[in-house]
């Protein structure tokens, strides 16, 4: 984190010398109440960066990200400039999807974004993904205090955690503002950030995106489209797999561990009468949190389910659009090393939840789906998707030709337990509602059926 939004200036010239306190030698309690006088000083600015119920001052950090755009000179263009464009390139887009895949197309409105709109409406997902690491980083502010300390604090533990929901939502908004200057769609990350079924792009970053590529912008506009039309394809006719990802984002964060001796090393580096000495702490990365084997676990799971995503995208996008755009090609290969190398921003992400949104095997899903839809067809390729049991594990991405060859021996569809249990539920619904069509003719003559 650069900024801090409280108007923390550099260092004094005149304090270079003068010595920080360095907390050896003080018991719990005299370290709480250092970190009290700390907190007296920052209520007034606690009151002015905006209330938000939970762990993260969301006001906040929408706030510093859009102070942050405003700075850069980012965001003053409007988007319905850009909305002419945008919708063209999308029409366009979905028409070359359309005998590329069985999915039909997803999106019931197209948006362009200004960086000030993608943070509007990105907001309320990046809230959910966040809240169970931010829960997890503020309570471990208080549960790291001593049983003396809590008692004698009172009403100063609501501002401890209102400190770390300051703190939380100063790194969040600086994060959110930096990704804001960067995203060309609203999938770009891997992750439906977006509303559901709302193809978005923002023509102000693919412009400066496509400076350099040698490529005119219409035609990075078109491909781009049609890699965000994909994406609401495959969100809107896979019902489970929104949830499924975001739910193993949270299961990630759910499981974050922070050590609780890093809040007595905290109030060791601060020194009261200097704020300055406040920011340098909260930027130490004391408090990150550790990786524990369960969020192993489940990053791994979330990198094989990303790649597949983004492996999809990339084999469907490329059968709709190579033979008609000149420099595909050259555009899929820019998007998959941007997407492998991770900007500046997703690391910032990264550090901020401990999360790196990169699907590291994006070319092994890429040729497990071009084998699959080679072999199988497009019908075949593309059902795999009707339940998260039939999708392709890790291991299979280590040996996608024994994966094509099983789907070659079993149906996965008709074979597939959980369909079948569906079309029996179906058809006990189907033989209910026969049965209530046929409850007006009582008193009437009996049919066959009833008199056997």
């Amino acid at each position: 984190m650069t900024e801090f939004p409280f108007g923390f200036g550099p260092p004094d010239p005149d304090d270079r010398g003068k010595k920080e306190p360095s907390g050896q030698g003080e018991n719990p309690a005299e370290a709480f109440n250092q970190l009290g006088q700390m907190l007296s000083q920052l209520g007034q600015m606690l009151s002015q960066a905006g209330t938000s119920a939970g762990p993260v001052n969301y006001d906040l950090a929408k706030q510093i990200a859009m102070q942050r755009l405003t700075s850069g000179d980012v965001g003053f263009r409007t988007s319905t400039e850009f909305q002419g464009a945008v919708t063209d390139a999308v029409h366009l887009a979905e028409m070359w999807l359309d005998p590329a895949t069985i999915l039909p197309a997803g999106a019931t409105a197209v948006k362009a974004w200004t960086p000030r709109d993608w943070v509007e409406n990105t907001l309320p997902t990046w809230q959910r993904l966040c809240d169970p690491v931010a829960r997890r980083v503020s309570s471990a502010w208080v549960d790291a205090l001593p049983a003396e300390a809590k008692q004698a604090a009172g009403p100063l533990l609501s501002m401890v955690s209102q400190m770390g929901g300051m703190a939380f939502g100063s790194q969040l908004g600086n994060a959110l503002g930096q990704l804001a200057s960067e995203v060309l769609t609203s999938t770009d990350i891997g992750l439906p950030l977006g509303p559901p079924a709302t193809v978005a792009l923002l023509p102000q970053n693919i412009e400066e995106f496509t400076n350099g590529l040698e490529r005119p912008n219409s035609e990075v506009m078109v491909f781009l489209a049609a890699r965000e039309a994909a994406h609401q394809r495959l969100f809107a006719h896979v019902p489970w797999l929104r949830q499924r990802l975001l739910a193993t984002v949270e299961e990630f964060a759910s499981g974050i561990r922070v050590d609780t001796s890093a809040l007595e090393q905290l109030a060791g580096q601060i020194d009261p009468a200097n704020p300055q000495s406040i920011e340098q702490a909260m930027q130490s990365g004391m408090l990150e949190p550790q990786t524990t084997p369960e969020q192993k676990a489940a990053l791994a799971r979330l990198e094989t389910l990303l790649a597949l995503v983004e492996g999809w995208v990339d084999v469907v996008v490329g059968d709709a659009v190579t033979d008609r755009l000149p420099g595909a090609d050259a555009l899929r290969e820019t998007l998959r090393r941007r997407r492998a190398s991770g900007g500046p921003a997703e690391q910032t992400f990264a550090t901020l939840v401990g999360l790196e949104l990169r699907p590291r095997r994006l070319r092994a899903a890429a040729a497990l789906w071009r084998l699959v839809g080679d072999q199988h067809g497009l019908e075949a390729r593309d059902g795999i998707w009707a339940h998260p049991d039939l999708v392709p594990t890790a291991e299979d991405l280590d040996d996608p030709m024994d994966f094509a060859e099983r789907m070659g021996t079993k149906p996965a569809l008709e074979d597939d337990p959980i369909a079948a249990l569906e079309r029996e539920e179906q058809a006990e619904r189907d033989r209910d509602e026969g049965t209530a069509g046929t409850e007006g003719t009582e008193g009437k003559d009996k049919g066959p059926e009833e008199q056997a």
